[in-house]
């Protein structure tokens, strides 16, 4: 057995956890283009004072609901506007993930298994990576998280029926806010797991323990009432939410996001850096894993099947994105935490040793390989300069991931009391800082991913620059610029996922090119964002126009 560390330890422990997680989340701009989506929807939002209907660009959108949109709304009026604000939320659902898990695995397994847990989650490479990004997937896997943290102390963490039920109640809020991030697969996530841990052991008694009637009003007085007045502000939104961006999302390739059935297997391995080594050894957990609770609950088993169920089911669907498998990682932590506590002292030191050799070659390997990438990779959207930007941050992150690995395993050839809770920080600690470190250099990527700095081009155009003129996006729609801005563009002669909003408001967007540029030669002053390819024909055409701003992807074009 390991023995606990002191509650100081645990406060400086995360307190220094906490300070990295949440620090660099402004030192790149918004990229194109969930960030810009998603922080624009949240602008408007809070700019027209309607918390019902979401609107990006000005049109109607309804792919999501609106609970991220809130939260980021909320966190623009208590703090201003920025990119700090606008990816808090997310990264405060990631780290909520991270404290559910350590204090999940802690009831049901103890202090160590559950510090472990934590630890494992905080620096894993997706669920670090993700939840610094502006995305729904990482608000969906915190509030899944959490919901999964007070099923497993609901039913195998405390032994008072009233602390059960108010657990169970619990998990039952927080897949009410999972719903309320991303839809359906909120719920079906949970439920799926549930169902298919029955099948495999056959535990129907589970299911008794729910609190499933109180438990279904209680999400759906949180759920139902957003639904409902959407619905009636806005006919023909429940066909399009729930058919069009979740039935069809699933069972067909019409949003063009397929993949083969392996394709998240590369990304568990990769995503579980540096941590994944010890999948090995999760096979044998489901066979010799603790013993089941009296009432015959088997936690471990229940995170496994969770994390299949998540794998297998996005594997079988028509849409896939990398982010998709998010929810797998808590469920993981907390079943490697577990088997961490469980290792032979032998089996310990060799996993560390592997690890510290692993992060040194990849280290070498990124200082000595990531220039020829860089070549390799570089296009005219995205010069070889921006990636020479990039690649200090990564090397010199990888040279601190490499130095957690390697004080962990010098760590382990001393006899020390907390040996191994020591080994486990001081990888997860310096992976985390070295991941931090890393995300923050991919600010080198800006002018390729973010309008930011052709904004505030176009505004240092002074004394030509009108801030009221009409902003154009001329056959293309970067989800950025509107918040860059802070105000809504038109787009011209473009759909893609504008295209319900304009259905519903023509009048919002211009269908073709040759009608703008009619308005256009009318304009007393207006700007206009499209490729140099476009500037070129519309040159050809005679249409005029005054280049402002440009980079490696557009340019901005003044009326005069």
């Amino acid at each position: 057995m390991h023995a606990p560390l002191r509650p100081t330890a645990w406060l400086v422990i995360a307190g220094t956890f906490t300070v990295l997680w949440f620090a660099g989340l402004d030192a790149r701009r918004l990229h194109h283009p969930d960030e810009g989506r998603y922080a624009e929807i949240a602008r408007e939002m809070q700019a027209s004072g309607d918390w019902v209907t979401p609107r990006l660009d000005g049109l109607r959108y309804f792919e999501k609901p609106p609970l991220q949109y809130w939260l980021t709304a909320a966190a623009y009026a208590a703090f201003g506007r920025d990119e700090w604000t606008a990816r808090l939320p997310v990264a405060a659902f990631g780290w909520l993930a991270v404290l559910a898990v350590g204090y999940a695995g802690t009831r049901v397994a103890g202090a160590s298994a559950g510090l472990f847990a934590a630890a494992i989650l905080a620096s894993t490479v997706w669920h670090t990576g993700v939840s610094r990004f502006l995305s729904l997937d990482g608000m969906l896997s915190g509030a899944l998280a959490v919901a999964l943290a007070a099923f497993l102390i609901a039913q195998a963490g405390t032994r008072s029926h009233a602390a059960q039920r108010g657990w169970m109640l619990g998990a039952w809020v927080a897949i009410a806010a999972a719903v309320l991030t991303k839809g359906p697969i909120g719920f079906a996530i949970p439920a799926g797991a549930l169902a298919l841990y029955t099948v495999a052991t056959r535990d129907l008694a589970v299911w008794r323990r729910l609190n499933l009637v109180a438990g279904l009003a209680l999400a759906g007085a949180i759920i139902v009432p957003w639904f409902v007045v959407v619905s009636l502000r806005n006919p023909g939104f429940a066909e399009f939410f729930f058919v069009h961006e979740h039935v069809a999302r699933f069972l067909t390739t019409a949003h063009q996001r397929d993949g083969a059935w392996w394709y998240f297997l590369p990304l568990l391995v990769l995503g579980l850096l540096p941590w994944t080594a010890l999948l090995a050894w999760t096979p044998s957990a489901w066979a010799r894993g603790p013993e089941p609770t009296p009432a015959g609950f088997a936690w471990v088993k229940f995170c496994l099947a969770w994390a299949l169920f998540v794998l297998v089911f996005f594997s079988a669907s028509g849409s896939k994105l990398p982010a998709y498998i998010l929810p797998m990682f808590p469920a993981l932590a907390l079943v490697l935490g577990w088997q961490v506590t469980r290792l032979s002292s032998i089996a310990w030191r060799r996993l560390v040793a592997a690890l510290a050799l692993a992060s040194l070659a990849c280290t070498l390997g990124a200082w000595l390989g990531y220039d020829a990438l860089a070549a390799r990779l570089a296009s005219d959207r995205t010069p070889v300069a921006l990636y020479t930007a990039f690649g200090t941050g990564v090397k010199v992150g990888m040279g601190l991931i490499a130095t957690g690995a390697l004080a962990a395993w010098l760590l382990g050839q001393r006899a020390l009391v907390h040996g191994r809770a020591l080994a486990v920080l001081a990888i997860a600690l310096s992976t985390l800082a070295g991941l931090t470190l890393a995300l923050s250099a991919n600010r080198g990527l800006d002018p390729s991913r973010s309008t930011a700095a052709l904004v505030a081009a176009v505004r240092a155009d002074a004394p030509t620059f009108a801030a009221g003129a009409p902003f154009y996006q001329v056959r293309l729609y970067d989800q950025t610029l509107p918040w860059y801005l802070g105000r809504t563009t038109t787009v011209v002669d473009w759909r893609d996922e504008l295209g319900p909003g304009l259905d519903a408001e023509p009048g919002a967007g211009i269908a073709s090119t040759a009608e703008w540029i009619g308005r256009w030669r009318q304009d007393a002053q207006g700007y206009a964002l499209m490729t140099p390819d476009t500037e070129a024909a519309l040159a050809r055409d005679g249409v005029p126009m005054r280049r402002v701003a440009a980079n490696a992807r557009y340019v901005v074009m003044a009326r005069r």
